[in-house]
């Protein structure tokens, strides 16, 4: 069951709400294709978990080639999750649930941030879906690796918080978030991480963030699928990749060691650091992201 708001002309964003069992996803497509056109589709997963992101810079990208989706995930912004499951089996199943309701039987996959590791644990489970997987600043991995990941982000934000009392103000607000599943707290903490991702590039990306930024951040999906990462089993390498994959990072990303096992992982993707580059690419030095994903984009067709 979906429900669909569309434009005449196509021109807009269409809303389409996608039932998977429970769980009702917020999808936006973009630039759909009009009668008797065949168009690929690329499908956006934002990072967090919980933290939803309309990715308009890389959408403004792709839409003259392809179709693009964009969704909230399950229970993050305006997507609802009654069952409170967040396991990697539900999540998989999104994807699934949008391929179908939208007839792709196969697609072009980026992701980035955590989305960047939900793309690689749907690229390991359902390789023969993917036209593409486009890894942008991925976070390292599940299970070990993922708590390894959570210790050098914690790190990386200490350090560049502007003052002692900010980082302090992000422990209490991950603490009220986490004890009272308060989506109000969580905004406010990640407000302080944009502020932190943001602060060596401002010429670049001189925006103010404010809590508009990230009104759709919901708790439950920060709080409760953190453990089901933690206990997925460990990502595989996968040595012969039958689709093209590349993989970027920021020079001053937040990650440390542990981003050294996802192109350990992928043998055969293009590995691409950008310069004057943090967390998120399309802020920090749009001109050269956008250079990458054109070319990256054009081959993949």
């Amino acid at each position: 069951m979906a429900q669909t708001t569309t434009d005449p002309g196509h021109e807009d964003p269409m809303t389409v709400l996608v039932s998977n069992r429970t769980v009702t996803l917020h999808v936006t497509v973009h630039s759909p294709p009009q009668e008797n056109e065949k168009k690929a589709t690329v499908l956006l997963l934002h990072g967090g978990p919980g933290v939803p992101n309309a990715y308009v810079d890389v959408v403004q990208v792709l839409t003259p080639q392809y179709q693009v989706l964009t969704f909230e995930q399950r229970g993050t912004g305006m997507s609802s999750n009654p069952s409170g499951d967040y396991s990697m089996e539900g999540y998989i199943s999104d994807i699934n649930a949008i391929a179908t309701h939208f007839s792709l039987e196969r697609f072009h996959l980026w992701g980035h941030s955590w989305g960047g590791l939900y793309a690689q644990i749907y690229a390991q489970e359902h390789p023969d879906k993917l036209l593409s997987l486009f890894l942008s600043s991925p976070s390292s991995g599940t299970n070990d690796l993922w708590e390894q990941t959570e210790k050098e982000v914690f790190a990386w934000n200490r350090k560049h918080c502007a003052s002692d009392w900010e980082f302090l103000k992000m422990g209490w607000y991950s603490l009220l978030g986490a004890l009272w599943k308060s989506d109000a707290a969580y905004q406010s903490l990640f407000v302080i991480v944009y502020q932190n991702y943001n602060r060596k590039y401002t010429k670049a990306f001189p925006t103010t963030i404010t809590h508009e930024h990230v009104q759709g951040v919901r708790a439950a999906p920060v709080h409760d699928t953190r453990p089901f990462i933690v206990q997925y089993k460990p990502l595989a390498t996968m040595e012969h990749a039958s689709f093209p994959i590349t993989i970027t990072y920021g020079d001053g990303d937040i990650y440390g060691p542990s981003k050294d096992a996802v192109p350990l992982r992928y043998p055969t993707a293009k590995f691409i650091e950008i310069e004057n580059c943090g967390h998120i690419p399309w802020w920090h030095n749009p001109s050269k992201y956008r250079s990458i994903l054109q070319e990256f984009y054009d081959i993949a067709t």
